[in-house]
């Protein structure tokens, strides 16, 4: 898609005012204010959970990107065995067990693995005896193969460069503690270079950093560790800005001298969470880690990381992935429903500009059979359902929507199916409830989960004819819950469950055929809005501990991550579209509500041009 400057090159409009259809990247010159104007797209920088490692490990040697790693090795308990030749492989949203390396060991640095995850080496560790080792290893994407050792012994070291080209920096030779001593890899054999000007082990570097163009930071002494920062050119080593934060036992990652970042560690007195970015000038500190931990490795660049195991208060196979200036959405107005209300349902895979609702609960009318359809703009009333009610369930999108259980009057088992322009009565669930959930791409597949009857964890599959029931909810069941996707990809979020458990921040995914706990919510929560699918979702507003809010959290198949806000609080909604295009209408701000809010995955702010 053409940007404002291919459009119309470098011009500058004259505009009273700010310019509402205005480009990203455009420039103005707003004549009621005179003011120079751009607008530019918001972003964001920030950890989220990724897939765990199947063992859990500290000091691994870690290799490759984001989307794209392996580990092995490691410390993996504190009593035999507790050095491993265990590898893992990262695909971007979980871990699969590989060859193990021939020696196990552990000590490796925070930035100790060369290469990519089908293209790697580690070197050095220690197991036990040596307390230091000399071994290399070299992995084809199948198998680990012994190859030339290092000159000098040691552990903690950190590198930088490819299987075929790098340098191995530092570390402590297990008797006297930290060496200088630098080696250079050409891939075949290790030759001894300029000496850094500090020695140190268990700090970081920049992993895809090369032979002449790296940076080397932080590292021991403990307790504290150092904020010490060395540039490489290929000739000597040069001491720049520090960290702002000292530590030792850090992950590190990054491409060159001017790129790289330094995440957790010890400082005294504790592990730190803190995440600093380098640009070859300075340190700058940035969103930290979700869990505060040390001896941890890392993976990849400075604005896509990795960071893998480590110790909190006991070893961990947490992973973290770190992306650096991801546009931020934000939540703005539609237009108003015709009718006010909550208890809402919804075709839960229409687009936002194309959304259907039906449904629900308005002042003065205990239970509505009204539905409405949003063209993007504004509400249009269509047909209503056959019989009114509140707490429905609903699938599909517009012209084939299926909506399903509620109560109109009591629990209902009712089903009806939307072709467009009619809602017909079909076949019942199975089992009466309101409040439950539900998903589906048409009105010929769809997924009944959860409700209140008083509370339920049955699941219920429609085929186009009837309802079969399936496996149930692994969580104590509840209502008031929110899914996502399709029959046979779904998720089941939040709800309320039995007296005395209260709000659930609970997530299932369903393959088809069985529920599996999934990653938690942040917070917390029921009675909310959603939209998207399995594998990318997002939920919105519903009502925390804290009473009625506006948080929307977005999932990408493996965590979950605050984004922003809605402009006004509520719960009870109804919620459709996608993590890029969604909407949410309808539900109670303290009062039943007929607003809409539109979710755009991207926005932007106007800035001034100042001297």
């Amino acid at each position: 898609m053409s940007n404002y400057k291919d459009i119309v090159g470098t011009a500058v409009r004259n505009n009273a005012g700010n310019i509402p259809t205005a480009e990203t990247g455009q420039v103005w010159f707003d004549s009621t204010n005179i003011d120079f104007k751009y607008l530019f797209p918001n972003t964001l920088s920030s950890w989220r959970t990724g897939g765990n490692l199947n063992t859990v490990r500290a000091t691994s040697a870690t290799a490759g990107s984001q989307t794209a790693a392996i580990s092995a090795g490691g410390r993996v308990g504190p009593g035999a065995p507790n050095y491993s030749a265990l590898s893992e492989q990262y695909n971007g949203s979980s871990w699969t067990e590989v060859n193990d390396l021939n020696q196990a060991r552990s000590a490796f640095g925070g930035s100790a693995g060369f290469g990519t995850q089908t293209a790697a080496l580690v070197a050095a560790g220690q197991n036990p005896t040596p307390a230091a080792s000399t071994k290399v290893e070299s992995w084809d994407g199948t198998s680990w193969t012994e190859i030339t050792d290092i000159t000098t012994a040691r552990n903690g070291a950190c590198v930088s460069g490819s299987q075929s080209s790098g340098i191995l920096m530092c570390g402590s030779d297990g008797v006297s503690g930290p060496v200088t001593n630098v080696e250079q890899w050409n891939g075949s054999s290790w030759t001894e270079i300029a000496d850094v000007n500090s020695g140190r082990y268990s700090g970081g570097s920049a992993l895809g950093g090369t032979y002449t163009d790296t940076v080397l930071f932080a590292g021991s002494p403990e307790p504290a560790g150092v904020g010490l920062t060395e540039t490489w050119n290929g000739t000597s080593w040069t001491e720049v800005a520090d960290l702002n934060t000292a530590r030792v036992y850090t992950g590190g990652s990054g491409t060159s001298s001017s790129s790289a970042l330094c995440f957790g560690g010890q400082t005294s007195p504790g592990n730190t969470a803190n995440t600093e970015t380098w640009n070859g000038t300075s340190w700058t500190e940035v969103n930290n880690l979700g869990t505060a931990r040390r001896e941890l490795s890392g993976a990849g660049s400075n604005t896509s990381a990795l960071g893998v195991g480590g110790y909190v208060t006991a070893l961990t196979a947490a992973t973290e992935e770190w992306t650096a200036n991801a546009p931020v959405g934000a939540w703005s107005s539609g237009g108003d429903m015709n009718t006010a209300r909550e208890k809402v349902g919804t075709a839960s895979a229409a687009p936002s500009t194309n959304s259907f609702a039906f449904a629900g609960e308005s002042p003065g009318t205990d239970k509505m059979g009204n539905s409405e359809n949003y063209n993007g703009t504004a509400w249009t009333e269509v047909a209503d359902l056959n019989t009114a009610r509140k707490g429905i369930a609903g699938g599909g999108i517009y012209t084939s929507a299926l909506g399903f259980g509620g109560d109109d009057g009591s629990f209902s088992a009712l089903t009806e199916s939307w072709n467009g322009s009619a809602w017909t009565e079909v076949a019942d669930l199975n089992t009466a409830r309101e409040r439950l959930a539900g998903c589906g791409t048409v009105n010929t597949a769809a997924l009944a989960f959860g409700g209140r009857d008083p509370q339920r964890q049955l699941t219920e599959l429609w085929n186009g004819s009837a309802w079969t029931e399936v496996n149930d909810l692994t969580d104590t069941g509840r209502y008031s819950l929110v899914g996502m996707g399709s029959s046979t990809a779904a998720l089941a979020a939040g709800g309320y469950g039995p007296p005395g458990s209260g709000n659930r921040d609970v997530v299932e995914s369903w393959d088809g055929t069985n529920w599996t706990g999934v990653n938690h919510l942040n917070t917390t929560k029921f009675a909310m809005g959603a939209s998207g699918t399995q594998a990318s979702a997002q939920v919105f507003g519903g009502e925390n501990p804290g009473g009625v809010t506006g948080q929307t959290e977005d999932w990408n198949g493996v965590s979950w991550v605050e984004v922003a806000d809605m402009s006004t609080a509520r719960k009870r909604l109804g919620g459709s579209g996608t993590t890029t295009a969604g909407l949410a209408f309808g539900g109670n701000t303290g009062s039943v509500s007929a607003a809409t809010e539109e979710w755009s995955g991207s926005s932007t702010t106007i800035k001034v041009l100042t001297d």
